[in-house]
């Protein structure tokens, strides 16, 4: 007997499904994973936070060569300040009320032999990803931002110069919308996908 088709909507969050609508079944933590901005600006015990990171470690990389460092500091810690103030001033209005706050770089060469790793940030996209994911699941806002200063984050967090910065990550607890300054409260909503045949082309582009 065959089973019937399992919805592809099936445990999206009320707030998702008022926005996506996936094309095929795939498990509903992809859909439901989004970027919001509004945290209560609370602290978060280092062990409600640090799961996202141990989801990131085992994330696939070329020669398992695991590009991706993550730089944390927490509300708690002397250094939270200067993380807070590499945000550019827009992602600083929001990002201030973060549990906290993460810059993330690639080692741009392989351990094993020093040659230039074509796929560092690639792999480190996918460790992104598992922490974004993780932190769904959680029900934690979990928002990537490339607004702020890479260079001061390369100097004050002392990145070597075998590693890029890639980009900031925000962690906290969830907030209502009207927390938000005026103009991104209307942005505080899942976005929408482009259609899977703008995305997908059989053997080259279109």
């Amino acid at each position: 007997m065959m089973q019937e088709p399992v919805s592809k909507r099936r445990d999206l969050r009320e707030d998702v499904a008022e926005h996506r609508d996936p094309e095929h079944d795939v498990d509903p933590l992809f859909v439901n994973r989004w970027s919001p901005r509004a945290m209560s600006g609370e602290p978060l015990p280092e062990d409600e936070y640090m799961p996202l990171f141990e989801a990131a470690r085992w994330a696939p990389s070329a020669f398992n060569n695991q590009h991706w460092r993550f730089l944390v500091a927490d509300r708690e810690d002397e250094e939270w300040e200067t993380f807070v103030g590499l945000l550019n001033e827009m992602n600083e209005a929001w990002a201030s009320d973060a549990a906290a706050l993460a810059v993330i770089a690639s080692k741009t060469t392989f351990d094993h032999n020093d040659d230039p790793a074509p796929t560092h940030a690639f792999d480190t996209g996918a460790a992104w990803q598992n922490l974004a994911l993780e932190g769904a699941r959680r029900g934690l806002a979990v928002h990537a931002m490339a607004g702020f200063d890479y260079e001061r984050a390369a100097d004050e967090l002392n990145v070597p110069e075998e590693f890029e910065v890639q980009a900031m990550v925000a962690i906290g607890e969830r907030a209502p919308p009207e927390t938000l300054p005026d103009d991104l409260q209307e942005r505080e909503q899942p976005s929408d996908r482009k259609p899977l045949e703008d995305l997908v082309h059989r053997g080259g582009f279109a």
